[in-house]
């Protein structure tokens, strides 16, 4: 009998269920039946293609974007088609012949990369799945995305190929996939190298770990994990990566960089943007290299010093930014947001109105240097002040609860809303005599 999980998996599932099962997280395992169908479905992906559709054809600049594959070809010729046709009418069944149509081939696949930003459904849902991945086994700190398979292809159009990041692999249907995983230690002997592998590699699916994938099942890919996935029909997968950047890249990219262009100076007029002078020719280049090694030296020493307090202030924003997101990677043209934001009517921001946050977005707070907390939602920070005359911790708590909120007469309050809902991260409800007089 197949194991039932909770849902949403609690903590004993990510502290004891999931390593336990995994090796300690670095071993592939196909957790049976783990997401419902109410979190997840296929439909819910061909809502998010409609959605790339609808912003393509009003030239909205988004993130998430469609690939065609026939085969292991790219085919980007046909891109214009499947974003400009008109749509087909119904669900699965309809779509299968619309793409087949469009392809001229009886098989075929479609990827959408960062589905969550087009698919509100599934950022919801799968967005449940990754709360409690953060609470249960931490927070990767660059965000997870969500990246569509949808298609009847006989292999994988990447062909087997290596996995960068932990992910999971969560199985949609409505029919089933075939998937097969080689630890890297395998495949280089198998294959002689890490190249990716494609054409006929029947011989290599032999010696592969075999997984049956059915709708609701999910599929955990350890990093450097080899993997190909296979299907006679059509089917669905959402892979979620885990995105952890290595430290020295977030120290490289982002925290000693700002450090270094603080201590540079600022202007004209500060002593280390005076100009070089003219090199002595006599010299020559040795006693430029000095005075630069020994400017270096000074600035790194005076850097080494303000490194933690600014790996402090990085990783906070980071953390904050984050988690305010739901766990989703923070990125610019997210289409849900600002269709999110666009459908928030300030002018109805009125005592007796009810807010809720959209799911799986939460509020949290970044420490400020005077001491005061400024809020964040949905990744984005509004100028809203926690604790001060408009929004306080209960209300914080119990927005992130789940709680619909009535607002009251606060002119402080009723404003901070109108600061959240640009966000997109606020539901809201008008008071019924709003409505009323929308509807006369």
């Amino acid at each position: 009998m197949d194991t039932v999980y909770p849902w949403p998996p609690d903590q004993t599932f990510w502290t004891s269920t999931f390593p336990d099962h995994t090796t300690g997280r670095t071993t592939p395992f196909l957790f049976k039946g783990i997401i419902p169908a109410t979190a997840a479905g296929p439909d819910d992906v061909l809502a998010g293609f409609q959605a790339i559709r609808r912003a393509h054809n009003a030239g909205t600049d988004i993130k998430a974007h469609a690939r065609v594959y026939v085969g292991e070809d790219r085919r980007d010729d046909l891109l214009p088609a499947a974003l400009t046709a008109p749509s087909w009418n119904g669900g699965v069944d309809a779509f299968v012949p619309w793409m087949q149509d469009l392809a001229d081939a009886e098989r075929f696949s479609l990827v959408i990369n960062n589905l969550e930003t087009v698919s509100p459904a599934l950022a919801a849902g799968l967005g449940t799945f990754l709360k409690t991945l953060i609470d249960g086994w931490g927070l990767p700190l660059g965000g997870a995305e969500q990246v569509a398979f949808a298609g009847n292809y006989a292999g994988t159009a990447f062909g087997i190929h290596e996995g960068y990041e932990d992910a999971f692999l969560v199985h949609l249907g409505p029919n089933a996939k075939n998937f097969y995983c080689w630890p890297a230690e395998q495949y280089e002997k198998l294959t002689g190298g890490k190249q990716p592998t494609y054409g006929d590699y029947q011989a290599l699916l032999e010696e592969a770990e075999h997984f049956l994938l059915e709708p609701g099942d999910a599929l955990f890919l350890p990093r450097r994990v080899f993997h190909v996935g296979t299907q006679d029909t059509f089917s669905v997968s959402v892979a979620m990566p885990l995105y952890t950047y290595p430290y020295a890249q977030l120290l490289q990219n982002r925290i000693i960089p700002d450090i270094l262009a603080e201590l540079a100076g600022d202007g004209p007029d500060d002593p280390l943007n005076e100009p070089s002078g003219m090199a002595d020719t006599a010299a020559g280049p040795g006693a430029v290299a000095d005075r630069l090694a020994g400017i270096g030296r000074e600035l790194l020493n005076v850097a080494a010093d303000r490194v933690r307090g600014a790996a402090r202030q990085h990783a906070e924003q980071r953390w904050a930014t984050l988690l305010s997101n739901g766990g989703w990677e923070l990125v610019e043209g997210d289409l849900a947001r600002q269709e999110a934001a666009d459908a928030f009517d300030p002018e109805r921001v009125t005592p007796g109105a009810e807010i809720t946050l959209i799911a799986p977005y939460q509020v949290t707070t970044l420490s400020g240097d005077d001491d005061t907390h400024q809020v964040l939602l949905r990744g984005h920070q509004p100028g809203v002040a926690l604790d001060g005359a408009g929004l306080d911790r209960d209300t914080v708590t119990a927005l992130n609860d789940g709680a619909a909120i009535i607002l009251p007469d606060s002119p402080e309050l009723l404003a901070a809303v109108r600061a959240l809902g640009a966000t997109g991260g606020l539901h809201l409800t008008p008071r019924p005599a709003d409505t009323e007089d929308t509807e006369k």
